[in-house]
């Protein structure tokens, strides 16, 4: 972990294994978003090496028990948790193999930045397994349970191209630029009003399921809560006094 200004880049630091992910490092992203470190708006989550993530570490997949595999299922969901609905928007870098957990891991992240050089895919079919990083549930609320299917039946891989398109990633960019890009939009996040920031984690995903009447309630006590704090009445001010950019193209 290294910090630029307001910015905490956290990267994946297992190049010769594709970055893989073994319990131990599911266990230390859990610790590091639980407690992230203070002074920090926003955190980026890169990886070294050629790969963002190959997915689970098989060799750390020994013969378990179902309850076993159920509390090891659970230890993944409890860590992308922390990052989907921490207290920090996190922007993930992608870059090579976003492949199986790599693409839950990926899918936990608010905003995907992918180079040229990504590719997805769910081979957890092709290999008797199914996904349990919380990818049936993250993974078709970007591109559909139809393209999910398809996917893990077939094989199917997505190119960088592909992705975009589908819906995995909010930027395309060129060879070696999705860190820097990563970066810029990470620092543009962390300048936010800390309270609207939260809405858009905290609140946002539940309006969008919740029955409408409950969603209109929560917006607006939501959009109360924000324009109330201090930070958003400077903000406010600023803006009428000319002090404050427009939106431009």
């Amino acid at each position: 972990m290294e910090t630029r200004g307001s910015v905490a880049v956290l990267r994946l630091s297992r190049p010769a294994k594709r970055n893989a992910l073994d319990t131990a490092t599911i266990l230390e992203l859990e610790r590091f978003f639980a407690v992230p470190p203070e002074g920090v708006g926003a955190i980026v989550l890169a990886a070294e090496g050629a790969h963002f993530c190959a997915g689970l570490d098989l060799s750390d997949l020994t013969e378990r028990s179902t309850w076993e595999s159920v509390l090891h299922s659970r230890m993944w969901h409890r860590a992308f948790d922390r990052i989907e609905n921490g207290t920090l928007p996190v922007v993930a870098a992608l870059h090579g193999a976003v492949i199986g957990g790599g693409l839950e891991l990926a899918a936990a992240a608010h905003i995907r930045v992918a180079e040229e050089s990504a590719y997805y895919a769910l081979p957890e079919g092709q290999r008797g397994l199914f996904v349990g990083g919380g990818g049936s549930v993250r993974v078709p609320r970007l591109i559909g349970a139809h393209r999910m299917t398809d996917l893990m039946l077939t094989g199917r891989v997505y190119d960088a191209v592909e992705g975009q398109a589908a819906g995995l990633s909010h930027y395309l960019v060129g060879p070696g630029e999705a860190l820097d890009k990563a970066v810029e939009l990470a620092e543009r996040i962390a300048g936010n009003a800390p309270v609207s920031n939260f809405a858009v984690l905290s609140a946002l995903p539940r309006i969008a399921e919740a029955d409408p009447r409950q969603g209109y309630l929560l917006e607006s006590l939501m959009s109360a809560v924000a324009a109330g704090g201090e930070d958003a009445q400077q903000r406010m001010r600023a803006f009428l006094e000319g002090r404050a950019g427009k939106v431009t193209r």
